[in-house]
């Protein structure tokens, strides 16, 4: 069997939990398909896959050996790349659509009427088909690839069960599976069991910023938020001297942003690490920051280890820590409205962004600002510093209970042997 594999070219959540996915699957010939962030992130983890095909333009040129790609396979998965799925129906190939961030997604439409579209949907051309979704919003393209797979797998979050619900009220017809974590997990088991290292951990602290890139950000346009990061660093070392070693790990790190420094006579080193390297450390260092991305988050948690959730990026951080509050990960998270009390953000994916973008610029460019942001995120560094081993397991033990549900890799094999 031969699966074609994508995601949504957006940060490093959909790729990650594609490469997952991937892993489980040793079986069949895995071949992904893909762009801009989701295709960097497939090269640096290329040992998921048998192939790794690049698409520099998928709506043009690269359209039709897309299409090639998809008569020559078997089956299809994507995570969250709503035109894959439009394209395998179009195709008349199964598809499995893996869904990390289900509750997320806004609707202005009625699902009773996105439903319709998907009904009437003209299957002669990906032209036609995706003309006739035109009118729908980019999180309403993702609902509707949830009603015309063939499965959807859904990753546990709070919300999930409710949209779920809502999903089945709309007669939806394609068969929708919950999970718990989509994550790597022979490669955490691994980085668990993993010989520690000579003399201790490599590093004292880890920061892992993520993928970054997405519709809006980029790592030099709309990068205010890493030239925040790059301020900051330096002042964190002063303020804390206890941080000798620092892991500064995520996609930005590949470019010139990269490389070891030496800060206050302590060593930074920034890196572009492929996942199976990260997460051994992410296993070994003592204390974490993360962009509070749901899959770095449950890599977390399964390695039994507690993070301290950095500065939303994007409105999906804003939405994965309001939806997080009342767990102890949640409670500590920093926020921008820890600078700027009273803050709203739209609620909207992309204006909350955009919002988010400008607010990392002001507080770069105030030095009042800015000062007030290195003082915020020190009374939480300290907070979270200052917790107890008990304190610190018994936050792992409350992710894991919102997070947890059927194994993924149980639910997934079962949808591709049947399939096959």
């Amino acid at each position: 069997m031969r699966i074609l594999m994508g995601a949504q070219n957006c940060g490093f959540g959909p790729a990650s939990v594609l490469v997952a996915v991937s892993r489980l699957l040793p079986g069949p010939e895995r071949v992904f398909v893909g762009e801009g962030i989701a295709a960097e992130f497939a090269r640096r983890n290329a040992t998921a896959f048998d192939g790794v095909h690049e698409l520099t333009d998928p709506y043009g040129n690269g359209a039709a050996f897309l299409d090639r790609l998809l008569e020559n396979s078997d089956q299809v998965v994507s995570v969250m790349d709503a035109d894959l799925v439009l394209r395998s129906v179009v195709a008349r190939r199964p598809v499995v659509l893996v869904d990390c961030l289900f509750g997320f997604w806004r609707h202005h439409h009625s699902l009773a009427r996105i439903r319709e579209l998907c009904a009437t949907l003209p299957r002669t051309s990906f032209a036609a088909a995706r003309s006739h979704l035109a009118g729908l919003s980019p999180h309403e393209r993702i609902l509707a690839a949830h009603l015309l797979a063939d499965h959807s797998v859904v990753q546990n979050f709070p919300g999930v069960s409710r949209r779920m619900a809502e999903f089945t009220e709309a007669g939806a017809e394609g068969v929708m599976h919950l999970t718990g974590p989509v994550v790597d997990l022979e490669g955490l088991r691994e980085a668990k069991d993993g010989d520690p290292a000579t003399g201790g951990p490599d590093y004292d602290l880890l920061i892992n910023i993520g993928g970054f890139k997405n519709f809006l950000l980029d790592f030099e346009a709309n990068d205010d938020y890493l030239r925040l990061i790059d301020r900051w660093i330096p002042d964190l070392l002063v303020d804390w001297p206890r941080f000798t070693r620092v892991l500064v790990c995520g996609g930005p790190y590949a470019g010139r942003r990269g490389g070891t420094h030496q800060v206050i006579g302590r060593r930074v080193d920034r890196r572009f690490l492929p996942q199976r390297e990260l997460l051994p450390q992410v296993a070994r260092t003592p204390h974490a920051l993360i962009a509070p991305g749901l899959s770095a988050l449950n890599e977390a948690a399964l390695l039994d280890r507690l993070p301290l959730g950095l500065h939303e990026q994007h409105y999906a951080h804003t939405f994965t820590i309001r939806n997080l509050a009342d767990t102890l990960f949640g409670c500590l998270a920093a926020r921008f409205a820890d600078v700027l009390p009273g803050l709203v953000l739209p609620e909207d994916d992309y204006a909350g962004t955009e919002a988010l973008v400008s607010i990392a610029g002001r507080i770069l460019k105030d030095d009042d600002l800015y000062a007030r942001f290195r003082r915020t995120v020190n009374e939480r560094i300290e907070q979270y510093l200052f917790l107890t081993s008990e304190q610190r397991h018994g936050g792992v033990a409350e992710l894991r209970r919102v997070l947890d549900g059927p194994a993924a890799p149980s639910v997934i094999a079962s949808i591709l042997a049947a399939a096959g």
